[in-house]
C-alpha cells in the first residue's frame, strides 16, 4: 500500500539589505533582514516572525540587523495587564464620540486624502509624503495576512483616523496608522492604539504588537507611554523598565 506524503511547506528565504541611512537616528547606518509574505502560509509566517521581533511593510517582513547598533527594540503590550494611565483616560474621554469600525483591507480615496494630509503635516520631507493613490493602495493591499483597517470617525461621520492592522495567532499588530494631524489635542494616534488593545481584550488575544521603540527617537517616543510594555531581548520578551506616564 502506498503512503501519500503530506505536501512539503516551502523553505522561507531570507535576504539582507544593503546599507542605508537610518531614518530615525542621524549619522547611523541601517541594514535589514527580510523575507516576503507570499503564498498560503503568509498569515502563519507573519505571526511567527512577529513573535521573533519582525515587522511588516507591504509584502515584506523585516528586522533591523544594523552594524554596531541595537537601538530598535521590538515592543508589545500584554493586554491582560494593561491599565490606561491618567492621560490615556483623558484621551478616551476626549474622543468619547469617536467610533472605531473594522473594514476590509482595501484602500479608498477618502483614506488616501487623510493619509496625504497627515504625511504633509508630519513627514513632509519623507518618501511617503510623495506617495500617489496607487502607492497608497499598494501599502494597504500588498502582503495582506489576516489584515483589516480600523477607521475612526467623529460625531459627524468624518474620517479622522485609520490604522492598518494584522491579526496574529497571539494578538494584533498595529502595522501603520495616520490621522487628522490638525486635531492634535485629541491624540487620535493614542486613541486608536487604545481601541486596538480593547479589541484584543474582547477577542481574548494576549498581545498588541507596536513595532520598534527607539529610546532617542522622538517619532517612537509615544510607544513608551503604554504600560506595562514588553521588550524583546536576548532572554526573550520581558517587561520593559520605562518610566510610567501619568
Amino acid at each position: 500500500m502506498s503512503v501519500i506524503q503530506p505536501p512539503q511547506r516551502p523553505l522561507q528565504q531570507f535576504f539582507r539589505s544593503g546599507p542605508m541611512p537610518c531614518p530615525y537616528l542621524p549619522g547611523r547606518v541601517e541594514r535589514k533582514l527580510f523575507t516576503r509574505l507570499i503564498g498560503p502560509y503568509a498569515t502563519e509566517v507573519n505571526s511567527t516572525l512577529s513573535r521573533a521581533g519582525f515587522r511588516r511593510s507591504h509584502d515584506i517582513v523585516y528586522r533591523p540587523v544594523c552594524p554596531n547598533c541595537q537601538a530598535c527594540v521590538p515592543v508589545r503590550v500584554p493586554v491582560a495587564e494593561f491599565i490606561p494611565s491618567r492621560s490615556q483616560r483623558r484621551v478616551l474621554k476626549l474622543n468619547s464620540g469617536v467610533t472605531l469600525a473594522e473594514r476590509p483591507a482595501y484602500a479608498t480615496s477618502e483614506q488616501y486624502r487623510l493619509f496625504s494630509l497627515y504625511q504633509n503635516s508630519r513627514h513632509g520631507d519623507s518618501d511617503m509624503a510623495r506617495m500617489a493613490m496607487g502607492d497608497f493602495s499598494a501599502m494597504v493591499d500588498e502582503g495582506r495576512a489576516d489584515t483589516s483597517l480600523l477607521e475612526a470617525r467623529d460625531e459627524r461621520g468624518q474620517l479622522v483616523g485609520c490604522m492598518l492592522t494584522d491579526r496574529l495567532s497571539d494578538g494584533y499588530s498595529a502595522v501603520y496608522s495616520f490621522y487628522d494631524a490638525a486635531q492634535d489635542r485629541r491624540s487620535l494616534g493614542t486613541f486608536m492604539i487604545l481601541g486596538l488593545i480593547e479589541r484584543a481584550r474582547l477577542a481574548g488575544m494576549p498581545y498588541v504588537y507596536l513595532g520598534y521603540w527607539i529610546a532617542h527617537s522622538r517619532k517612537m517616543a509615544y510607544k513608551a507611554k503604554f504600560h506595562p510594555l514588553e521588550c524583546l531581548g536576548e532572554d526573550g520578551w520581558r517587561i520593559a523598565d520605562i518610566p510610567m506616564d501619568e
